[in-house]
C-alpha cells in the first residue's frame, strides 16, 4: 500500500527537495523505516537515540497526531497522508517577518493542525502567522468576517479601529456581533467574540475615528492594512497613511450585490491610482443608503482574510495590480488589471502628497464623529 509522507522544507535537504514521498508500510514505524531506507540518515531527524519520537516532532496521520492515535505502531492504509512537523525556529525568507523563535505549544499543534499539515504553511509558517500583526479599519461588515479568520487561524495580534456601538440593522451581516450586544461598544463586542474563538490572539483596541491626526501614530506599527471602511474619506486616508508608512494594504469595499478586493503595495500602485479622485458627495449611496447584501460582506471580507495569510507565509500570487470584482446576482468573478499611475500625487514619479491631508474636506464630506457615526467598518 502506498503512503504519502510529507517532508518539511527543514529536512528537504535529505530527499532532494522532494515535499512528499510516496513509500510502502503497514504503520508508522513501517512508513517512516522507508523514508530512512530511501534517504539514509533520516531516522536521525526523526528519532532520538533511543528510538523514540522527541517530543519537538510532531507526527500526524490523516491530520491527527499519533499520540492521540497508536503512536508509531498507528496503522495506515492505502492513501494515507504522513507529515512530519519538527518544532523550528527562525526560518525567514524573501523579505517576509521571521517566525518567533519559540515553538509550538501542543496545544496550538493541535489547534491549528489542518494550516500545519499543508506544505504552504507548517510549523514555520503557523509561528509566521502568530509573529504578525494586522490592523482592520472598522468592526462591521468586512472586518467581522476578516477579523475572525485571522483569529482562527492564530494571527498573533490584531488591532481594531472602530468607535461605532452595536445597532439592530448591523446583525443582518456584522459576524462579530449579536442580539445581546446591541448598544454595546463595537470594539468591546468584537473583543469578547474574537477572544471567545481563539483565546490566544492579542487584540488591540483603537477606539477612536481614524484621523490625520493619529493615522501615522497607530498604522506604522502593523505589518499589513485591512481597509474595511465604508466611507470615501477613511479610505482615502487608509490608503495615504499605509503608502507613506511603506505598508501593505488589502482593499475590499462592498454596496448592493457588488463587492471588490485587491491589494496595493508600494511600488505597485494605490487607491489613488485606481480612483484618482472621490466621487462627489451623495452620488455614490452607501450601505445605509442602498443596502447590502449579507453574504456578500462574508465573501469579500473572506477574500481579504485569504490576501492577508498569503502576504504573511509569502505564498501564492497576490492580487497586487488586479481588481477582483465579485457580482452576486450572476455570481460572475472577474479581474481588471491595475497599473501604477506615474501621475499619481501619492505614488507616482512626482509626488505632491508627501503627508496627510484634511480628508473631509478632499472628499467633501462630513466629519465622523463618535459614537454612532456609521463608524469606519459600518458597511
Amino acid at each position: 500500500m502506498s503512503v504519502s509522507v510529507y517532508i518539511p522544507s527543514p529536512f528537504r535537504w535529505l530527499t532532494q527537495n522532494r515535499e512528499h514521498i510516496d513509500v510502502d508500510g503497514q504503520n508508522v514505524a513501517e512508513v517512516l523505516t522507508a523514508v530512512n531506507t530511501r534517504y539514509p540518515g533520516f531516522d536521525n531527524l526523526v528519532f532520538d537515540s533511543e528510538g523514540s519520537v522527541p517530543a519537538h516532532i510532531n507526527i500526524y496521520v490523516n491530520n491527527r497526531e499519533i499520540h492521540e492515535l497508536g503512536g508509531t505502531e498507528t496503522p495506515v492504509a492505502d492513501g494515507d497522508q504522513v507529515a512530519v512537523i519538527p518544532a523550528l525556529a527562525g526560518g525567514a525568507d524573501d523579505g517576509a517577518q521571521p517566525a518567533a523563535s519559540v515553538a509550538l505549544t501542543p496545544e496550538e499543534a493541535m489547534r491549528y493542525s489542518r494550516h500545519i499539515i499543508m506544505g504552504q504553511v507548517g510549523s514555520i509558517g503557523q509561528r509566521k502567522l502568530r509573529n504578525a500583526k494586522v490592523l482592520i479599519v472598522g468592526a462591521g461588515g468586512l472586518g467581522s468576517p476578516v477579523s475572525i479568520y485571522l483569529a482562527l487561524a492564530g494571527v498573533g495580534t490584531i488591532g481594531i479601529v472602530e468607535f461605532d456601538t452595536v445597532d439592530l440593522s448591523n446583525l443582518q451581516r456584522q459576524l462579530l456581533h449579536q442580539t445581546p450586544d446591541v448598544g454595546k461598544s463595537k470594539l468591546q463586542s468584537g473583543m469578547e467574540t474574537l477572544h471567545a474563538y481563539n483565546p490566544h490572539v492579542t487584540v488591540v483596541p483603537h477606539e477612536a475615528p481614524l484621523t490625520s491626526d493619529n493615522a501615522m501614530d497607530i498604522i506604522p506599527n502593523y505589518d499589513i492594512i485591512v481597509n474595511g471602511a465604508d466611507n470615501f474619506a477613511t479610505r482615502y486616508l487608509v490608503n495615504d497613511a499605509a503608502y507613506l508608512s511603506g505598508k501593505t494594504l488589502v482593499d475590499g469595499s462592498i454596496l448592493l450585490f457588488d463587492g471588490q478586493a485587491t491589494v496595493f503595495k508600494p511600488g505597485h500602485g494605490c487607491y489613488r491610482c485606481l480612483y484618482p479622485t472621490p466621487p462627489p458627495p451623495g452620488l455614490v449611496p452607501s450601505c445605509a443608503e442602498a443596502g447590502v447584501l449579507g453574504a456578500i460582506t462574508g465573501i469579500i471580507g473572506s477574500i481579504q482574510a485569504t490576501e492577508v495569510f498569503k502576504q504573511i507565509l509569502g505564498i501564492g500570487e497576490p492580487l497586487l495590480n488586479r481588481l477582483l470584482l465579485v457580482d452576486a446576482l450572476t455570481m460572475e468573478f472577474r479581474t481588471m488589471k491595475l497599473r501604477r499611475d506615474p501621475a499619481c500625487p501619492l505614488c507616482g514619479d512626482h509626488p505632491t502628497v508627501t503627508e496627510l491631508i484634511d480628508y473631509d474636506m478632499f472628499c467633501g464630506s462630513p466629519p465622523l464623529v463618535a459614537p454612532g457615526a456609521g463608524a469606519h467598518g459600518g458597511h
